[in-house]
């Protein structure tokens, strides 16, 4: 982004399929990014790291959630937030889970 003002909705924000049934919806700013992202019943996103710091909001559903050694189950209303380079990963349930997530800098490879 250049630093323009941006109004827009996540109903109109052009979704990507990051991994089967991860779906993301960015919005970048100069600095930061704020995500939309769905997944689907019954996933795993395996343990990874990056660079970026990332916090997030459960919105819908509920998931287990493991930040480095400690595990919790998430459900609406709970947030966390990962320093960069910290290993971290989840599981959904038997619904759909909703997460609204910012991370810093950028995700740039989430722009393309």
């Amino acid at each position: 982004m250049n630093g323009k003002h941006v109004f827009t909705s996540v109903r109109t924000l052009p979704g990507k399929e990051i991994m089967k049934g991860v779906t993301i919806k960015p919005l970048a700013g100069q600095q930061a990014m704020l995500m939309h992202a769905e997944l689907a019943p019954t996933i795993e996103v395996p343990t990874h790291s990056h660079p970026h710091e990332q916090l997030g909001l459960v919105v819908e559903g509920e998931l287990e959630f493991w930040i480095a050694d400690e595990k919790r189950t998430l459900r609406p209303g709970d947030m966390y937030a990962i320093p960069g380079g910290t290993a971290h990963g989840l599981r959904t349930g038997k619904d759909r889970v909703i997460l609204a997530e910012v991370f810093y800098p950028v995700r740039e490879e989430y722009l393309k």
